[in-house]
């Protein structure tokens, strides 16, 4: 048993030695890692701490060369300044040697400027731009001469503003026919030949045209005038080669004529009074009917009156010589019974002579009626839309 616990006992020491050496060998190892590792963030600050520096020094090369660009640009700054200042005051001499050497001119240009404005305007809606659109460019141009202080117009553009002025006048009096592209009703285009009244219409073999002067494109009139004399006129204007046509001319340059084109057909009043309208049209017309019945009936009766009075014997075929017979058959009785048998001979002739006039009163007073009530409607209606 001793033998036993000496052996036992010799192990476990020589166990523990070998754990003591295996301590000692991790430590040393620790403390070399802690050793390198020190020195690594050593290096590395050391690192840092150039390149620290080296910025700082680059920081102030940069902090040196923007304050003296700074210095420059202030130099270059109050120079521009002087420059500018000596510049506005070499304007205003100029100006003023322009102003003393104009004189009178100035007022010239300026009513030349207002003229050229005027002008540019009327002429950018008249129709006579569709033959001359060159002069447009023009006027723009003298305008921008105009309204420029650093040029002036010449001769030369005061001459043209004073020709296109007198060519205008001139074109307004005048009837030319030319050819030219235009839309027709139904949006083709087409290229015929149209004749300019004045500065007042255009029109084609088939009517009246208009011209947009913001698309500068004519078109025909989605419906031309419902009279017939206008229509007429324009083909008599286009096939007339001399001499004197009537012509229908809008002298307010299309406002007449776009009125007379919206102006609703008889076939649009009559379906814009609905219900009542055609009532009211029925009702006239059953007048009308009666009134030429009774016109005809009267007017036969009226000749047979006639010829009764050219005979002397009574006939009865007539409303006079019917009471004139009654007074033939009752000549020989009294006064009285002459006037009474008269009187009876007249009353039997009125209902012939008065007959429908009572249905044409009472239509003569319905139809303003009904006329009211169809206003009233439409108002209704009017409001309720």
């Amino acid at each position: 048993m001793k033998r036993i616990a000496l052996i036992i006992a010799a192990g476990l020491l020589t166990f523990g030695v070998a754990n003591a050496q295996d301590t000692a060998s991790s430590m040393s190892e620790l403390l070399e890692q802690i050793q390198r590792g020190q020195a690594r963030d050593s290096a590395e600050a050391r690192q840092r701490e150039a390149r620290f520096a080296a910025a700082r020094n680059e920081q102030q090369s940069l902090l040196n060369q923007a304050r003296q660009e700074r210095a420059r640009q202030e130099a270059n700054s109050e120079r521009l300044e002087t420059l500018f200042q000596e510049n506005q005051q070499s304007i205003v001499d100029a100006r003023a040697a322009l102003d003393e050497r104009l004189g009178a001119l100035k007022e010239l240009f300026g009513v030349l400027q207002t003229v050229s404005g005027d002008a540019q305007g009327r002429f950018n809606t008249s129709l006579t731009n569709i033959q001359y659109p060159e002069r447009e460019q023009f006027l723009v141009q003298l305008g921008s001469k105009m309204a420029s202080a650093s040029s002036l117009p010449s001769i030369e553009d005061i001459e043209r503003l004073w020709f296109e002025l007198q060519r205008e006048i001139t074109e307004s009096g005048r009837i030319v026919k030319f050819n030219t592209e235009f839309a027709t009703a139904d949006g083709e285009r087409s290229v015929g030949e149209i004749a300019r009244v004045g500065v007042f219409n255009i029109v084609f073999d088939g009517g009246y045209l208009q011209y947009d002067p913001t698309t500068r494109n004519i078109t025909e009139l989605q419906r031309q005038p419902e009279q017939s004399r206008f229509t007429n006129s324009a083909s008599d204007m286009m096939d007339a080669t001399d001499g004197f046509v009537t012509f229908g001319l809008d002298v307010t340059r299309g406002s007449i004529l776009a009125l007379l084109v919206e102006s609703p057909t008889i076939g649009e009043r009559v379906n814009q009074g609905g219900i009542v309208g055609y009532c009211i049209i029925g009702l006239g017309i059953i007048g009308l009917l009666i009134a030429i019945w009774r016109w005809i009936a009267l007017s036969a009766d009226g000749r047979k009156v006639a010829a009764q009075l050219k005979r002397d014997s009574a006939s009865t075929d007539n409303p006079l010589g019917r009471v004139l017979a009654a007074y033939e058959s009752n000549q020989n009785a009294d006064t009285e019974t002459i006037e009474l048998k008269l009187s009876e001979a007249a009353l039997k002739e009125m209902p012939s002579l008065t007959k429908g006039l009572l249905f044409i009163k009472v239509i003569s007073v319905v139809a303003p009626l009904m006329g009211l009530l169809g206003t009233v409607t439409g108002m209704i209606k009017t409001f309720q839309v």
